[in-house]
């Protein structure tokens, strides 16, 4: 690389054709957000789900029904006057001229307050839509007022309304309308003909929330965020290189290097098959900082080599002649950076390794998309780690070798060797020499409180984003203002507004019955059950929405409706209270006999032999929270088992994702442990291979423990709770922490093999390599920290959590590890030593 830098560079670009060129074409961009369902079939909830799925299906016409909504919004108006009403009928005209929509829309399909109304004043049985239309234009203002007034008297016009409307009033600001659909006819023309019709009525407040809309907000945000945070990200980059660097052509050297690598990584996907799905940014991101990460460190020691120059002794390895070709030749170019490259190969290399461990410790993680995070990232640096050791020395080497022909000095400044900043870097060293035992004991009393945070952090799927972005972000210059879609604050208002309009339309939460449900006790303590859940105020309130489907209500409304079986379920009900408490066998048979389907959505009946029974509810909940939920099922649960040989376990949809939270939590503190044990073992190897004390190896990964320990304090201390993405940071963290540990430890024991002090090579680890650490801390952590103006909380979530690892790691690489080296060097019985083969290069 050093001597054939052109040829080098060559090769480089015909692979980088072949990497890049063929492999973004390949490449996934479709969100791989999915998770293995073969990874949680064992969970409990999952379990009951899957078995009440064979064993209680519903009928055909049930289970194809799509329901759409078309919400109408008003703030300062009135969506119940006759123009509102009448733009809700020629609305539903033009989506009937569309041929998938009316192919798809089920017999009576449409249920709107605006019909009602119109079918009212027009005083026909059935009156077309056109007859309709005619009927509410004719009509005066005050007829209509009065019509609406008696239409909100229905139950079934009042679930149109948001939650607790006064049906005495004939205004409000809110209202939706229910399209019933095929669900086997519904495809995506159908989502889009509903969500352009809205667009084209937004001013009269209609809107859609189905894929469409969310594919559009999608691409704003995206598209906002682009051009809100990669400026300042840009210039921040661009600020901090240009202080570390102090000199343009080492920027866009090290640039090009930045981009290669991402380039590289992207190829590199393309070419395996590994999806980049819509939270790419990450991998973008954090292959950055670790990117830069590596330029600072081989620009840095190569700044370093050339400043000692000829003043120093051939090393290990330079002979006679040699020695001083590399040391001269080119102005002292290709032997500083050829000993710059070797000396800090095997670090990156180290860091890579002990990076993918962190990162590859997701592979065996359930979702699909965590997965491909810590694949891509994986790639991303050891694209970095390549193009950092051939295509950027061998480029810095021709331009430099240019300049220094024509008589322009390239020499420059170790940062970390300035009179300001070499003193301060210096005083972590006194530090050390003064009160090593001070500071490991505080360090472990810091780290062991954020550990202990761990237990008091809270637990959602996913952070819901609420669309508010601060003024001062819209009022920033186009295009790098940000511009509100109104997706995210209309989901928001919907939800906050209104009640699920069906059953169907709400949150399902099942609890499976099994054992023993013929004992006495059985309905009774189903009923117990219920009746605790209802007094938690989770179920649904909204006037004609059945909120629970049960065997003792479907009995119920059975009994009003066949004589015979009302005989038979009264005989069984011995105090009056509605429920039987007698003889349960005999009334399931009757419920069989009087309506078999009905009865078999209910209790399973298996040879003649009652082995379950299900509860259905309907939820108006939180959906990103689901703990607390969960719980009260899991109360009234519990009151359906009392009394008899039974059990009954929660198995809808919030059971199921905290079930399945809880397992991915619960297997990232496994995958850390892990994670934690093997680079601990890598660098306990590799540092008694490359100088001879694997008790150094130890003492240099240990911090990693410190920097989590960190991470979890900041994220209790900020409120950021463990979600799908928050816990993979987890074991991100770990490959993010050992960095910069690597850096100092390796290039201390390499000074220990020159001859030098403790403290002298502590002294030079520090300042030497510590310059190179500053300049990766602010870059990286400054990029990160340009993500927190994105108005989105997972994001903001990420890059907080990133940015105090990036801090914590750099803190505890310069303040907490020298004291360590100093403890170590004290009482370990282990030297460094000399490398096995006498031409091989001390490391970094």
């Amino acid at each position: 690389m050093t001597e054939h830098n052109r040829l080098t560079l060559a090769l480089m670009l015909v692979l980088t054709g072949i990497v890049v060129g063929g492999g973004l074409p390949q490449l996934d961009t479709e969100s791989q957000a999915g998770a293995d369902a073969e990874a949680f079939q064992d969970l409990e909830p999952i379990e009951k789900a899957n078995y009440i799925a064979d064993n209680y299906e519903r009928s055909e016409n049930e289970t194809n029904q799509t329901l759409a909504t078309v919400y109408v919004r008003d703030e300062d108006g009135n969506v119940l006057s006759k123009a509102s009403l009448l733009e809700s009928l020629r609305y539903q005209r033009d989506i009937l001229a569309n041929e998938s929509i009316s192919a798809a829309l089920r017999p009576g399909g449409v249920v709107d307050i605006a019909n009602m109304v119109a079918v009212r004043v027009a005083d026909e049985r059935n009156p077309s839509l056109d007859a309709q239309i005619t009927a509410l234009e004719t009509a005066n203002a005050a007829e209509v007022e009065q019509v609406v007034g008696e239409t909100l008297e229905n139950p079934q016009a009042l679930r149109l309304l948001p939650s607790g409307h006064d049906s005495s009033s004939t205004t409000a600001t809110d209202r939706r309308m229910l399209i019933s659909l095929d669900g086997t006819a519904v495809d995506e023309s159908v989502d889009t003909a509903l969500y352009e019709a809205a667009q084209d009525r937004s001013e009269a407040g209609f809107f859609v929330l189905n894929q469409p809309a969310f594919n559009a907000y999608n691409s704003h945000f995206f598209t906002e965020m682009a051009f809100l945070v990669l400026p300042f990200a840009l210039v921040l980059i661009l600020g901090v290189l240009a202080f570390t660097y102090r000199d343009l052509v080492d920027i866009v050297v090290g640039m090009v290097g930045v981009v290669l690598s991402i380039m590289w990584m992207f190829g590199l996907l393309g070419w395996l098959g590994v999806a980049a799905g819509v939270i790419s940014i990450v991998p973008v991101v954090l292959v950055t900082g670790l990117s830069i990460d590596f330029g600072f460190h081989v620009f840095n020691r190569y700044r370093e080599e050339r400043e000692a120059g000829a003043r120093r002794p051939p090393r290990n390895g330079e002979r006679g002649a040699n020695a001083t070709r590399e040391r001269d030749e080119d102005g002292g170019i290709r032997g500083p950076m050829n000993r710059s490259v070797k000396l800090v190969a095997t670090a990156l290399i180290l860091v890579t390794v002990t990076a993918a461990i962190g990162f590859m410790s997701n592979v065996v993680n359930p979702l699909n998309q965590i997965r491909d995070l810590g694949i891509a990232i994986t790639l991303g640096v050891a694209a970095a780690l390549f193009i950092f050791v051939t295509v950027v020395p061998a480029l810095k080497i021709s331009i430099d070798g240019l300049f220094e022909r024509i008589g322009w000095s390239r020499r420059k400044q170790a940062l970390g060797h300035g009179r300001f900043l070499r003193p301060a870097l210096a005083r972590t060293v006194t530090l050390a020499r003064r009160g090593a035992p001070a500071v490991l004991v505080i360090a472990l009393v810091v780290g062991a409180v954020g550990g202990f945070a761990w237990t008091g952090l809270a637990q959602e799927s996913y952070q819901q984003p609420d669309g508010e972005v601060a003024e001062w972000k819209q009022q920033l210059p186009d295009p790098v203002g940000w511009e509100t879609h109104p997706v995210a604050e209309q989901l928001n208002h919907v939800q906050d507004v209104y009640q699920p309009a069906t059953a169907d339309d709400a949150i399902q939460e099942r609890i499976l019955i099994e054992g023993d449900v013929t004992s006495e006790s059985t309905l009774t303590d189903l009923q117990t059950g219920v009746e605790t859940i209802r007094q938690r105020n989770v179920l649904v309130d909204q006037p004609g929405v059945r909120v629970v489907e049960s065997p003792v209500t479907a009995m119920q409304a059975l009994a009003q409706r066949d004589a015979e079986f009302e005989s038979v379920f009264d005989d069984a009900d011995t105090d009056g209270d509605g429920v039987p408490d007698r003889n349960l066998k005999a009334v399931y048979d009757a419920f069989y006999a009087a309506d078999s389907d009905l009865a078999s959505q209910q209790i399973e009946r298996t040879d003649d032999e009652y082995r379950s029974m299900l509860v259905r509810f309907a939820v108006d909940a939180d959906f990103t929270d689901p703990d607390s939920v969960v719980a009260h099922f899991e109360d009234g649960a519990a009151q359906m088992e009392a009394g008899g040989d039974r059990t009954a376990t929660p198995a809808g949809t919030l059971a199921i994702n905290a079930a399945v939270l809880d397992e991915i939590v619960g297997g990232i503190l496994l995958t850390m442990g892990l994670a934690l044990a093997a680079i601990v073992l890598t660098m306990a190897v590799v540092f008694r291979v490359m100088h001879g004390s694997a008790t150094l190896g130890i003492v240099v990964a240990l911090p990693i423990a410190l920097v989590l320990g960190a991470v979890i304090g900041g994220m209790s201390l900020m409120g950021i709770p463990l979600t799908l993405l928050t816990a993979l940071l987890m074991s991100l963290v770990i490959g993010l922490g050992v960095d910069y540990n690597i850096h100092i430890g390796d290039r201390f024991a390499d000074e220990l093999r020159e001859g030098k002090s403790t403290y002298e090579a502590l002294n030079a680890a520090v300042t030497g390599t510590g310059g190179a650490l500053l300049g990766s801390t602010l870059t990286s952590a400054g990029a990160f920290a340009t993500l927190a103006l994105v108005p989105q909380a997972q994001i903001v979530s990420f890059s907080s959590i990133v940015v105090i690892a990036l801090l914590s790691s750099f803190l505890v690489s310069l303040l907490v590890l020298p004291s360590l080296l100093v403890l170590w060097d004290r009482y370990s019985p282990e030297n460094v030593t000399e490398a096995p083969s006498g031409d091989a290069m001390p490391q970094d």
